[in-house]
C-alpha cells in the first residue's frame, strides 16, 4: 500500500508544528526519519507534496490537499481504534433511548451530561414516542431502552420492565371553551358533544392504542402531547393533558382543569428493555435512571 497512516501522521505533524524538525520532536523521530518518510511517499505517488525551492520547505497544493483530507483518514482510524476498544469492553457502539412524550425530552439532558463526563464513547440516539409507539419502538428494534413506556406492554413478552410511577392527568379546556362554564362534575354526555383532541399513537407495527372515545365524537388528532397541549390552549377541543405539562397554562390561566364524572387517566411510566439486550451503556442508564430525581414532579 503506497499511502499508510503513519505517512499521513507524518504529514500532518509538519504542517502544524511548521517544519521537518519540529514534526520529528513532536513525534519522538530523528529528523532523518521524517525526511525519509516523506520523500519515500513522493517517490511511491509520483507527486511532489513539498517545495523546497525556498529557504523551508512548503506544502505544494497536491501536499496541502493530501493533508486535509488524509486528516479525516486519521481521525476516522482513531474513532475505528476507540470503537474496536469499547466493543473489547462491553461498551456498545450505539445506544439508542426512545421517550415518552409525557415526559419532556429536556428531563434527561443533566443524565446524558454524566453520561458524557464519563468519556464511555458510545454514541447515544433519542427519539420521541407517544402512546403505543414506545412499545412498538423496543418490539422493531428501533430503540434498545424506553424511557416512560406507559401502561402494559405486548402480550407476547420477550422484554423487562422497571416502574417508575404514575402521571397525573387532569381534564382541561381554555377558559372561552363551552365547557369552562358548565357545571360540574360535566358528565361523559356533554362532553362527548365537543370536539376532542388526541395526540396520534406513533405505532408503526402494533396496533395503536385506544383513548377510549366514542365512535360519533368530532376528534381532532394530532402528531404529539405537546401539539395537543398547544390545540387546547387555543380551545380547539378538549381532553386529558399531564398536570406537569401544562403547569404555566394553569398558572397563567391559558387553561383551566374542570372536575368531570368520568375516572381520570393515571398512565403508570415504566422503563423498558429488550429481554436479551446487554451492554455496559445500557447498564449505565437504567441503574442511573432507576433513580427517579429525573422525573421529580412528574411521577407520583
Amino acid at each position: 500500500m503506497r499511502l499508510t497512516l503513519d505517512a499521513l501522521n507524518v504529514l500532518d505533524a509538519i504542517e502544524r508544528k511548521g517544519s521537518f524538525a519540529a514534526a520529528a520532536e513532536a513525534l519522538h523521530r530523528v529528523p532523518s526519519a521524517v525526511t525519509y518518510t516523506v520523500q519515500k511517499l513522493e517517490q511511491d505517488l509520483d507527486v511532489t507534496l513539498f517545495d523546497r525551492s525556498g529557504h523551508r520547505a512548503r506544502l505544494t497544493e497536491a501536499g496541502r490537499k493530501l493533508v486535509v483530507e488524509g486528516r479525516h483518514l486519521l481521525r476516522m482510524a482513531d474513532d475505528l481504534e476507540s470503537l474496536v476498544k469499547r466493543v473489547s469492553t462491553g461498551w456498545e457502539t450505539e445506544l439508542r433511548i426512545a421517550v415518552s412524550d409525557l415526559i419532556p425530552i429536556s428531563r434527561l439532558y443533566p443524565v446524558l451530561e454524566e453520561f458524557y463526563a464519563a468519556g464511555h464513547g458510545t454514541r447515544l440516539r433519542l427519539s420521541e414516542e407517544t402512546f403505543g409507539g414506545n412499545w412498538d419502538a423496543l418490539m422493531s428494534g428501533r430503540a434498545d431502552l424506553v424511557a416512560g413506556a406507559p401502561g402494559d406492554g405486548p402480550p407476547e413478552g420477550g422484554y423487562n420492565v422497571q416502574p417508575l410511577g404514575e402521571v397525573e392527568f387532569v381534564f382541561a379546556v381554555a377558559p372561552h371553551h363551552p365547557l369552562a362554564r358548565a357545571a360540574e362534575p360535566i358528565p361523559e354526555s356533554l362532553i362527548r358533544s365537543h370536539r376532542v383532541i388526541v395526540a396520534a399513537d406513533s405505532s408503526r407495527h402494533l396496533p395503536p392504542r385506544s383513548s377510549g372515545i366514542a365512535g360519533t365524537q368530532a376528534i381532532l388528532t394530532l402528531p404529539s402531547m405537546e401539539a395537543k397541549r398547544e390545540a387546547q390552549c387555543r380551545g380547539l377541543g378538549i381532553g386529558y393533558l399531564p398536570r406537569h405539562l401544562i403547569a404555566r397554562d394553569l398558572a397563567s390561566g391559558r387553561l383551566l382543569t374542570r372536575q368531570v364524572a368520568a375516572d381520570v387517566p393515571k398512565p403508570r411510566l415504566s422503563l423498558a428493555w429488550r429481554g436479551n439486550a446487554e451492554g455496559r451503556a445500557l447498564a449505565w442508564f437504567l441503574e442511573r435512571l432507576s433513580h427517579r430525581d429525573w422525573l421529580e414532579g412528574i411521577i407520583g
